[in-house]
């Protein structure tokens, strides 16, 4: 009986030793295979690093105003008689727009003037009278009085009237009518907007620190996106005084809208172009990466570790075939053969790279471009796209495909 417990009980010792070296062997032989595992080269897109023209500007956000632009409003209230424009018609200078019933001030004026030939009449008769020295001196000064009051009446119903209709003051657009035939409007009734949309303002500001590098005549770019500044002008005012609230000095520029492109009131970006600097390095801002210890960018280069490696397993080889001696000749006949095999299929392939991770120091923006100012120099090689999938000394493949510069060529920083 004791017998077979302790054959039993072999047999389980056997079989549990077995399942655990199984299983201890099982995890030895995955950890090797993944430490033994070469890592996948990651593809990139890349950009060379090369100085260049680089124009600096100053950033800005604008406002649009036409050059000439009003609100027509009325100046005398009564009935709108006639509303001679619709909406977005081109008027001429002097062009009525809006007639308000006038019927009582046409009247008037009528009387007016009938006053005023009466008046003139008494003058003529009181001269001829005075000439032949039959009036009194003061008769002759009370007629003149006479005439001269009513030619003051005459002419101030007829300013009256110029206030019952509204015209154009210059030629433009105009606007969406404000009022209707029919309507009675009151003094400072706003009956459209007059806009003359061939030449803009923008009006924008720029901090006090900036205020040295801009001039009278300076040119300007603007657009409605910061990628799309199509218009080009001119600075042609600067506030001689810095708003104390804000820090910010008022500018203006003048640019051309042949077009009609831009609107008064619209929000535009502003870029104000000062003189071209040389030899200044600039990548795509994609290629530069933010973290809590400062902007870094990756590098490619040759992958340095893997030839140290490569070059210590030649040496170990060569240490093995000197302690062998003449007894493995034909293996060292066939190792160069191999190595030579090897060497052709790296050729194919391609030289072996990989990133390294590299800090350094920004500066302006232009576009889609930013100023390195430490940390870089020309001809190397930078990471444009990619570069979440990567850690430092990771392989890599060159693939340009992705390039976030393709179709916008660096030119643009020098235009």
């Amino acid at each position: 009986m004791i017998k077979r417990f302790l054959i039993a009980f072999v047999l389980l010792a056997v079989v549990c030793g077995g399942l655990v070296y199984f299983n201890m062997f099982r995890n030895q032989a995955i950890q090797d295979f993944f430490a033994n595992q070469q890592q996948p080269a990651v593809p990139v897109a890349t950009e060379t690093v090369e100085a260049l023209s680089w124009q600096p500007g100053i950033e800005a956000i604008g406002t649009l105003r036409a050059v000439r632009g009003v609100d027509l409003s009325v100046e005398a209230g009564g009935v709108v008689r006639d509303v001679t424009f619709t909406s977005n018609d081109e008027v001429e200078e002097g062009e009525l727009l809006v007639q308000i019933d006038d019927t009582i001030e046409q009247a008037d004026l009528i009387a007016a003037r009938s006053s005023v030939q009466l008046a003139e009449q008494t003058l003529d008769r009181a001269e001829a009278l005075r000439t032949r020295g039959v009036s009194a001196e003061s008769s002759l000064e009370e007629a003149q009085a006479s005439a001269e009051s009513a030619r003051s009446q005459v002419e101030r119903l007829e300013a009256v009237l110029s206030q019952k209709s509204i015209k154009a003051p210059f030629s433009g657009t105009i606007g969406i009518p404000q009022v209707e035939s029919g309507q009675y409007v009151t003094t400072g009734t706003v009956v459209a907007t007059l806009q003359d949309l061939d030449t803009m303002r923008v009006d924008f500001t720029v901090p006090e620190q900036q205020r040295n590098l801009v001039e009278i005549g300076q040119p300007i770019s603007l657009g409605a996106e910061q990628d799309a500044l199509d218009y080009n002008g001119t600075i042609i005012g600067i506030e001689p005084r810095i708003d104390p609230q804000t820090r910010l000095v008022a500018i203006r520029a003048e640019v051309g809208n042949e077009e009609e492109a831009l609107f008064p009131g619209q929000f535009v970006r502003v870029r104000v172009e000062l003189p071209e600097e040389p030899e200044i390095i600039a990548l795509p801002q994609t290629s530069i990466v933010t973290s809590l210890y400062g902007d870094y960018v990756y590098v490619v280069g040759p992958a340095e570790a893997e030839d140290a490696s490569e070059a210590e397993q030649a040496s170990d080889a060569e240490q093995a075939d000197s302690d062998t001696g003449s007894q493995d000749t034909e293996t060292d006949t066939a190792a160069p053969a191999e190595t030579d095999e090897a060497a052709t299929a790296d050729d194919e392939q391609g030289e072996a790279l990989e990133v390294r991770q590299v800090f350094v120091q920004t500066g302006r923006r232009n576009g889609q471009l930013i100023e390195v100012t430490e940390g870089l120099s020309e001809g190397d090689m930078v990471v444009t796209a990619g570069q979440n999938r990567l850690s430092n000394g990771m392989p890599v493949t060159l693939d340009d495909s992705e390039s976030p510069l393709e179709g916008n060529s660096v030119e643009q920083v020098s235009r």
